[in-house]
This record gives structure tokens, sequence and C-alpha cells, in this order.
């Protein structure tokens, strides 16, 4: 589920796709209250931001969204609102915490071969990418399909 935080332009492209959209007025009327924020903020997986407003958004609404790891991401006034959130869904996002192990979806059922393969080298090379040591910090890298047994691809 998606949420707009924007300008009248982006509100209105937000609400014509059928996306939950709000504007600074709406935002103002929390009033930093921090229960109603995270009340609100609770059932979007994804909240975007027009890039005149995000600049304000932590005066209207405190840090609560950074808190509760919401912050949104930013809509530059050239982009339409459509093409960031298609853009968003195809994202994989990596936190990067003290874990051992680490899960990620890579593609779906209307994925050929090539586009998975090519998904996974993707999703593979950005996180050895992130982790300072590089490959030595990885000993196992394996594949696994919802339904069926893992595959070990490396390691």
């Amino acid at each position: 589920k998606v949420c707009v935080i924007g300008t009248a332009v982006h509100c209105e492209q937000a609400q014509k796709a059928g996306i939950e959209s709000i504007d600074s007025d709406g935002l103002k009327k929390f009033n930093k209250e921090k229960k109603l924020i995270k009340k609100w903020a609770k059932p979007f997986d994804l909240i975007l931001a027009s890039d005149s407003i995000i600049k304000n958004i932590q005066k209207l609404l405190g840090n609560t969204l950074n808190q509760i790891g919401k912050f949104p991401l930013v809509i530059r006034e050239n982009d339409t609102v459509l093409e960031k959130v298609d853009e968003m869904r195809g994202t994989v996002r990596f936190q990067l915490k003290k874990v051992l192990c680490m899960g990620t979806a890579i593609a779906t059922l209307k994925h050929n071969e090539d586009e998975i393969r090519k998904n996974i080298t993707i999703a593979v090379n950005f996180l050895v990418s992130l982790l300072k040591k590089g490959w030595q910090n990885i000993n196992t890298l394996h594949i696994k399909t919802t339904m069926g047994k893992p595959f070990r691809i490396y390691g």
C-alpha cells in the first residue's frame, strides 16, 4: 500500500491512479502527535513525498516517521507518481544489521528464467558492494523458491 505526500499536482496524479494522498495542510492537522502519525503511517508499505515538501516533513511531523522506519522517498517535480511507484515496487532494499542470515524477494512467477537470473546477479552484486570486505564476508548463498527446496549457488 502506497501513500503520497505531495504538491497539488502529485496529489491529483495519485488520486487518478487510486493511490492515497495527503498535502502539507493534512500533515499540519497531526500537530506532531506521535500516536496519530504512527496510526496514519502504519498501513503503508511505501510513503513518497514531493521534492518541495520533503524538506518540511521534519518540521510538520517531527522525527516519528524516522523512528518507525517509514521516512518518505523523494518524487522529483518532473516525475509522475505512477512511474515512481512502479520503480519503487521493483526495487529490493537491503537493511544491513548484525544478522547472519538474510532473505529477500528476487522474482515472481511472471518472470522468465533470464529475468530471474539477471535479478539474482544484480541483487547479489549489490549486496556484496554493501559489505566492507566484499565476498570475504559471504560464506554461502542459497536460492529458495516459495514451496521448493533451497539451492546453494555459492560456497
